[in-house]
């Protein structure tokens, strides 16, 4: 269940955001080899060792080429209302800076980066400056939005100042560190957090999102309801007020793709394959009974992709009803109190924030710093590697994904931070 996928504008929209999940049209034979200017130029796809290389807005709205994200971009910025056309074209700007980022920064290869990286800032905007259009200055022009030259060539320049500085940290990174900051590695000793053991903070961090007395059967009945709410007309009317729409894109295109039917199905096969109906959920993804080296019971991708993605679109749909107040439906007001009951759109965890505390909250977002000073600041072997990549911005970016639970920003910055604390330990 790793690659499903729907149609939405007219854009391919993946249920997940994995390097095995962005294969899309077959390449064309004979490609040339990538250089600058071919990187640059919005209409070129990339091709690397024969496979088709996409790009992504929000982690799951994916293009073949820069060009097919204009016209995503200028079909969203028609779709919003803005308070004047500065503020539309403001819009439609920063959706084009993370597009090129995205076409840069690649799960699936990292020469487009090494390309970037490998040129000065004056080659980068001569090569983008090479890109005539008219009328002159203009690179897209559309019904709603237009892309300028100026805009894109400070889009790829951002990007280079960016990662000339910065080490980003995730499970496929070609830096040992990078790698090993990433939440998905997997700890052999194992983690001790809150009273349990996990294999990896992922683990945690997705299985404390479970209350410690909801079992697998009950997940299942809770997603055997979900089929009964029209989430399509649910998400318009969140849609409607156009800043909750902006401040909570990613979140409202993650839904979009997780509630459909087919994507429900995987949820509950993959319980119905990998766990018992009377488990705790939460207990399912502690390690329980484990030996050094022996097997995981789930890898870190699962414990996002089932456990974490799962749980996210419960909460959300909790915490997402509160804004239509009156105007919620009745079946989803249903399936929302039947979440309630459960448990999703709080946190509950003994010995934190008074045992209990708000999903979308600053309390559950300080929680990641506080399982990375078991993780850094008490486990010597990782203490060592995070200090080892002093003198670089530790940073974060997948693809254009964000996160419902902590915005990458906050991520970035308490890893940062908790970097600062391990150095000064050290002194």
């Amino acid at each position: 269940m790793l690659t499903k996928a729907i149609v939405c504008l007219g854009i391919t929209v993946l249920s997940i955001c994995s390097p095995s999940a962005v294969r899309a049209q077959p390449p064309a034979p004979n490609t040339p080899p990538l250089t600058l200017a071919r990187l640059v130029d919005p209409a070129n796809r990339v091709e690397v060792n024969g496979a088709l290389v996409t790009l992504a807005l929000h982690a799951l709205i994916r293009f073949n080429t820069l060009a097919d994200a204009f016209r995503y971009i200028d079909e969203q910025t028609g779709r919003l209302t803005f308070a004047n056309p500065q503020a539309r074209q403001a819009y439609g700007d920063d959706l084009l800076s993370r597009a090129v980022e995205s076409r840069v920064v690649s799960m699936q290869t990292e020469l487009p980066l090494e390309i970037l990286l490998t040129h000065t800032r004056e080659e980068v905007g001569s090569a983008v400056g090479a890109l005539r259009r008219e009328p002159a200055g203009v690179l897209f022009s559309g019904r709603n939005w237009q892309a300028s030259i100026d805009t894109y060539r400070n889009a790829f320049l951002r990007v280079r100042d960016r990662w000339s500085t910065s080490l980003n940290c995730w499970s496929a990174s070609s830096s040992m560190a990078g790698r090993v900051l990433s939440n998905w590695y997997l700890i052999d000793e194992g983690i001790p957090l809150y009273g349990a053991t996990y294999d990896s903070t992922e683990h945690f961090w997705q299985a404390v999102k479970f209350r410690p007395d909801v079992t697998i059967g009950e997940l299942r009945e809770l997603i055997a309801a979900l089929p009964c709410g029209d989430w399509e007309a649910w998400l318009a009317r969140l849609e409607r007020d156009h800043d909750f729409a902006r401040s909570n894109a990613y979140a409202l295109v993650f839904l979009r793709a997780n509630l459909q039917k087919d994507r429900l199905a995987g949820f509950d096969k993959d319980l119905q394959t990998f766990a018992r109906p009377e488990e705790s959920a939460r207990k399912a993804q502690q390690r329980i009974g484990r030996g050094p080296g022996d097997p995981v019971r789930f890898t870190a991708l699962q414990e996002k992709i089932l456990w974490g993605d799962l749980a996210d679109v419960f909460h959300l749909i909790v915490a997402f009803s509160a804004p239509l107040g009156k105007a919620l439906p009745a079946e989803i007001a249903t399936i929302r109190d039947a979440l309630v009951a459960r448990g999703f759109g709080t946190i509950t965890l003994d010995g934190y924030g008074g045992g209990t505390f708000p999903f979308l909250s600053r309390t559950y977002q300080d929680l990641m710093l506080e399982i990375w000073k078991v993780k850094y600041l008490q486990m010597p072997r990782f203490g060592d590697v995070i200090r080892s990549t002093t003198g670089r911005r530790l940073d974060h970016f997948l693809d254009d994904g964000d996160s419902p639970d902590i915005p990458i920003p906050v991520y970035v910055g308490q890893l940062n931070r908790i970097r600062d604390l391990a150095l000064a330990q050290k002194r």
